[in-house]
C-alpha cells in the first residue's frame, strides 16, 4: 500500500523527505496542496490522530505574515482549522499518512521506524 504524502513541491522539508522515501524505495502518492487544497474533512480525520496544535506550522512564513490578532484568534480546533483551510501552506509539512499512523515533518530516525 502506497503511503498518501501531503504538502508543497517546492518546500525544501517535503523535498528531503520525498528524496528519503525515494532512495528507501518506499511507495508514496503526492497530494500537491496548491493543485488541490486540503478539505475540512481532512483536518478533522488528521486531528483524530494528532491534535490541531501540531498541524499548524507556527515556524514558517504563512504564519508570520498572519497579523497578531488572527494569530491570536487560533485557540482551538475550529479556529485553527479556518485558518488552515484559507492557508494550507500553513500546515505542518509533510503530513504523511502512514499504517502506523500521522508523520509530520521530516525526521529520519521517525522514518526509518515507522516507515520501513
Amino acid at each position: 500500500m502506497a503511503l498518501q504524502v501531503y504538502g508543497i513541491k517546492n518546500c525544501n522539508t517535503v523535498k528531503k523527505a520525498l528524496t528519503w522515501l525515494d532512495d528507501n524505495n518506499i511507495a508514496y502518492r503526492f497530494h500537491d496542496y496548491k493543485k488541490e487544497p486540503a478539505t475540512s474533512e481532512q483536518l478533522t480525520a488528521w486531528e483524530k490522530k494528532v491534535s490541531w496544535e501540531s498541524l499548524v506550522n507556527k515556524k514558517g512564513t504563512t504564519w508570520r505574515k498572519l497579523n497578531p490578532e488572527e494569530q491570536a484568534a487560533v485557540v482551538d480546533a475550529n479556529s485553527a482549522n479556518a485558518v488552515l483551510l484559507r492557508n494550507n501552506s500553513m500546515i505542518k509539512r509533510p503530513l504523511i499518512e502512514s499504517p502506523k499512523g500521522i508523520i509530520l515533518g521530516f525526521d529520519e530516525e521517525e522514518y526509518q521506524d515507522k516507515l520501513k
